[in-house]
């Protein structure tokens, strides 16, 4: 049963891009990004492994400034930071028949909007759940960012559905 709505042909469905485009605004961080440490099993956190030697230098012009704790399942991008967590758990959303998906560069991501206006995506049928998380003053680009790290991806982490 597919519980992921996908709109062939397209990044997003038009109500989820309209939304990404009119958010906007500013957040001042105090100090480097944190982020929690996911804790996958082995095999997940090999894949993990190789991804983060994959991952880009630089997202949407963004230069690499990996979160607090220092992990190799966490990068960061920027300030405020875009956050990637490699081996996360299974995102509860993905149980609802309403949940949104995107499609970028052959990677399909889970939409899951946040109430503080930030969005998380979460990569669906791939061996590892790869999250990464946009702050509410970088969604005006849209999902521009997940079309850095489709390569990656695509590249270390193998279709399939996580163990």
């Amino acid at each position: 049963m597919n519980i992921l709505r996908r709109r062939p042909g397209s990044l997003a469905g038009p109500s989820v891009l309209a939304l990404l485009f009119t958010v906007t605004g500013c957040s001042v961080l105090d100090g480097p990004a944190t982020a929690a440490v996911p804790s996958p099993g082995a095999a997940a956190d090999r894949l993990c492994r190789d991804l983060r030697e994959e991952l880009p230098e630089r997202v949407e012009g963004l230069g690499r400034q990996d979160p607090e704790p220092s992990s190799e399942l966490t990068a960061g991008w920027g300030d405020p930071a875009i956050i990637l967590r490699c081996g996360v758990p299974k995102p509860a959303a993905l149980l609802d028949p309403k949940a949104e998906s995107v499609t970028a560069d052959g990677v399909a991501w889970l939409i899951e909007p946040q109430k503080n206006g930030s969005f998380r995506f979460t990569t669906v049928q791939r061996r590892v759940y790869v999250e990464v998380s946009l702050p509410k003053s970088r969604t005006a680009g849209g999902v521009n960012p997940l079309l850095d790290f489709a390569e990656p991806v695509r590249k270390t982490v193998p279709e399939g559905i996580p163990d």
